[in-house]
């Protein structure tokens, strides 16, 4: 079975290749989960935070924005005690940020779903054949630094247009697997039928 090469042999990788990345996501919970963990990868390997993805969503309560925009000094002085997650004290006040900004976010546009999908690029402006050699070329879009400037605009932080692409392709913003791929396909329709967030 052909699948991206990224995955490796890696059993939790290629998991997450096949049944979660590039699929469309509405949640916002799961949208705000990611873009956090994502600013978390920040110098690091995806395969790192994705290992230790159980015990953040324990450390920061699910990643439920409400939960998270209530952490104070003491909840900082825990985390950065935490094995179990990145200990990285920028990281850790930047998603408790984030979730202040994400509460804002989801005030003004009804949802957080609502405003990240409105950034997704049109398929016109998109490559026609999705191979490792053109994702090589891709890992900053116009449409994702147009996104992290808008959110830098809006008070969030550790969302440079590198990480905004490498979220926008995982959650389905983009279909970002090759050309050949066996999952390509099959997020090819659950796009077509995904409705998107208004």
């Amino acid at each position: 079975m052909k699948r991206c090469w990224w995955p490796g042999e890696d059993e939790l990788y290629i998991r997450y290749h096949d049944e979660e990345w590039g699929r469309p996501v509405a949640d916002d919970r799961r949208l705000f989960e990611k873009i956090c963990l994502e600013g978390f990868q920040s110098g690091l390997s995806w395969i790192t935070i994705l290992r230790k993805r159980d015990n953040f969503r324990k450390a920061f309560r699910n990643f439920d924005p409400a939960a998270v925009a209530r952490f104070g000094a003491r909840d900082v002085q825990r985390l950065l005690k935490d094995a179990g997650i990145i200990r990285h004290r920028g990281k850790i006040e930047s998603t408790i940020n984030n979730a202040k900004r994400a509460l804002e976010l989801i005030d003004e546009q009804g949802s957080l779903a609502a405003y990240f999908w409105s950034w997704e690029p049109e398929s016109s402006k998109r490559p026609k054949k999705i191979s490792r050699e053109t994702l090589k070329t891709m890992s900053i879009t116009e449409q994702s630094t147009a996104l992290s400037k808008d959110l830098k605009k809006r008070g969030w932080t550790f969302v440079g247009p590198t990480t905004c692409y490498a979220f926008m392709q995982a959650m389905g913003l983009v279909n970002d697997h090759i050309h050949d791929c066996h999952v390509r396909a099959e997020i090819e329709r659950a796009r077509r039928i995904f409705t998107r967030p208004r």
